[in-house]
Formats: C-alpha cells, sequence, structure tokens
C-alpha cells in the first residue's frame, strides 16, 4: 500500500489550497481515508475522514472550512481547505487502514505553512 500526498505549501492567512492523496495497492472503492495533521510539538490529530460509502466528518475546527472528497476512479482523496489560519500551519498525512487487518497505513506528509 503506498499513499502519496501533495499539494502543500505557504499561503497567507484567509487563502486556500487542495491537498490531493492518491493511492495504489489497494482497492481503493473499499477503503475509508481520513486526513491528519501535526503541528510542531502537538499530537497528530484527525482533520476529516470518508467512508467508503461517501460519508464525512470533520474535527470541529475545520468545519465549514474544509471540505473531503473522494474520486475513486482517480484513486485519490483530496482536501479543500478554505479560509486557512495560521493554527492550520502543520504537516498534514494522509491515512487508511486495513479493511481486514486494522493495519495503519500513512503517507509521507505534506507541509502546509499559512502565515503573513
Amino acid at each position: 500500500v503506498q499513499l502519496v500526498e501533495s499539494g502543500g505549501g505557504s499561503v497567507q492567512p484567509g487563502g486556500s489550497l487542495r491537498l490531493s492523496c492518491t493511492a495504489s495497492g489497494i482497492i481503493f472503492s473499499a477503503y475509508a481515508m481520513g486526513w491528519y495533521r501535526q503541528a510542531p510539538g502537538k499530537q497528530r490529530e484527525l482533520v476529516a475522514r470518508i467512508t467508503s460509502g461517501g460519508s464525512t466528518n470533520y474535527a470541529d475546527s475545520v468545519k465549514g472550512r474544509f471540505t473531503i472528497a473522494r474520486d475513486n476512479a482517480k484513486n485519490t482523496v483530496y482536501l479543500q481547505m478554505n479560509s486557512l489560519k495560521p493554527e492550520d500551519t502543520a504537516v498534514y498525512y494522509c491515512k487508511t487502514q486495513g479493511v481486514i487487518s486494522g493495519r495503519n497505513y500513512w503517507g509521507q506528509g505534506t507541509q502546509v505553512t499559512v502565515s503573513s
């Protein structure tokens, strides 16, 4: 299983970014996918998750600003981030979990920096 993130970068407060995570080695449509983030000195936290059926849930801190979506034809999950704040600065990771094994699979992470 391989997860490859892209789309991170530096943006001013109020700006937008779209992260992408492309998966290989799995039947993508059968897997729930999640975006997590880890800021310096803090624990990794769930940002958003989407099930195989398309149901979504979000951390309270990003509700109304971030949107998670999936394209099963492209084996890709997206995180659209709008109205970015400095506190959104973190390394963002894509994650999935083995349907039978329960094993976690992580991408390498992509840096998002929100600063004026």
